[in-house]
């Protein structure tokens, strides 16, 4: 992916000290690819007792739900602070001294019914190399310099697209590609010139009142050997040219509050999404004399919630709305194996076919992907807090976002 080899040529020199940067990144959300697999596959121990996996250190953070972002000499963290302002820092990667702070207010309430889950800071930044793009609760998109923390441009999507804001807050992760960002708000989907903040177009315009916005965040796929970016909106799955922002194709997918979450999956050309209330559905797209074409190859009621899946070797490895685990054969949905419940919610970081997921109650979970069997290798509880945020691996090193604190450690 683009944005992987720009962000391996970061700065070489940090505060007159020589950095290698060749180090491994976790620059966005969901890695690199944006597929949880690490990029420099090594092999990772079988154990995860503190001998194996060591504490490095724990930096207390206020509440936030990104995912950290962890360049070759840095890792970044958000955390929303006295329920008015929201603050990101650059912490020294290794000791995590912090090097810089930024803050501006950008506070909001959700509704009562998701009150649980708080009304904190929820996307994901992306690193380019130079540049990092926090998004704020506040349907604002505030891009710093990463070496010192120095505002460049900020996007004001409710001034600029005479919206009110999305309900649940900003939540879409942003994605980098050929000098422009991508991201959905209350206003659709936009593209916008990564070194100035210029808008590129708008498409997907969708209303931005009560229940308005997007949860899911979009991916860059070859389809039909076309090169588009596929957007989850809370309604529909779509593919969008790159240039242009116009529909390439749409399908409407149902889910209880529309509550369409997952960032969608690609196979092929095919892809892959399940919903809160609408079950797991199966597309493929395909050319035809009238343009790209998409149709449903099949559908069950396996039902997802917050957690994306991972593919390995073929197979899908999902986490359910039930709490459970299971692993579904995407030819045709079946589901091979399903665990007894976790907790709410999974990310996880692959490792060819080995997985470290973080679970919602706190635990890191080790096990290796096989579609026969759930075979978990270990497990270890590492916070009393909630763990909502996306893990991160980068050349041997895990970091974990709880509620409270980022936690680093290193394997041995």
């Amino acid at each position: 992916m683009r944005l992987l080899s720009l962000a391996m040529m970061v700065l070489s020199l940090v505060s007159g000290v020589s950095v290698a940067t060749d180090r491994e990144q976790w620059v966005q959300w969901r890695g690199n690819a944006r597929n949880c697999e690490v990029s420099r596959p090594v092999e990772w121990p079988s154990s995860l007792k503190p001998e194996t996996l060591k504490e490095l250190y724990r930096v207390p953070l206020g509440p936030s739900y990104s995912g950290p972002i962890v360049a070759a000499d840095r890792v970044f963290v958000t955390e929303t602070v006295d329920k008015k302002k929201e603050v990101t820092r650059a912490l020294e990667r290794d000791t995590g001294k912090e090097l810089w702070q930024v803050e501006w207010e950008g506070a909001m309430s959700v509704p009562f019914f998701a009150a649980s889950n708080g009304s904190w800071i929820r996307a994901t930044p992306v690193y380019d190399g130079k540049r990092l793009y926090v998004p704020g609760m506040l349907d604002v998109l505030v891009t710093l310099d990463a070496a010192t923390g120095k505002e460049l441009w900020r996007a004001d999507f409710r001034e600029m697209f005479s919206t009110v804001g999305q309900t649940f807050g900003f939540v879409c992760s942003p994605l980098v590609d050929e000098g422009f960002v991508y991201v959905q708000t209350s206003g659709g989907l936009v593209k916008l010139n990564c070194e100035t903040g210029e808008l590129a177009w708008r498409g997907l315009k969708e209303q931005g009142g009560m229940m308005g916005g997007a949860f899911s965040s979009p991916v860059l796929a070859t389809l039909a050997g076309v090169r588009q970016i596929v957007v989850q909106t809370r309604a529909k799955l779509c593919g969008v040219d790159l240039a242009t922002g116009a529909d390439l194709w749409s399908v409407a997918i149902p889910s209880f509050r529309d509550m369409n979450i997952l960032t969608p999956t690609i196979i092929g050309d095919r892809i892959f999404t399940s919903c809160y209330g609408g079950g797991a559905l199966m597309y493929e797209v395909t050319k035809g004399e009238s343009g790209l074409q998409i149709a449903e190859v099949w559908k069950n009621k396996t039902e997802a919630y917050m957690s994306s899946p991972v593919v390995i070797d073929g197979r899908i490895y999902l986490h359910l709305r039930n709490q459970r685990f299971c692993c579904l054969d995407p030819a045709n949905g079946e589901s091979l194996w399903r665990t007894t419940p976790f907790g709410k919610y999974w990310s996880m970081a692959v490792n060819g076919k080995r997985v470290l997921a973080l679970d919602e109650a706190g635990d890191l979970i080790l096990f290796e992907a096989d579609p026969a069997e759930y075979k978990e290798i270990d497990k270890v509880h590492v916070t009393d807090a909630t763990a909502w945020a996306h893990i991160a691996i980068a050349d041997g090193q895990v970091f974990v976002r709880a509620l409270d604190s980022l936690i680093v450690y290193r394997w041995q």
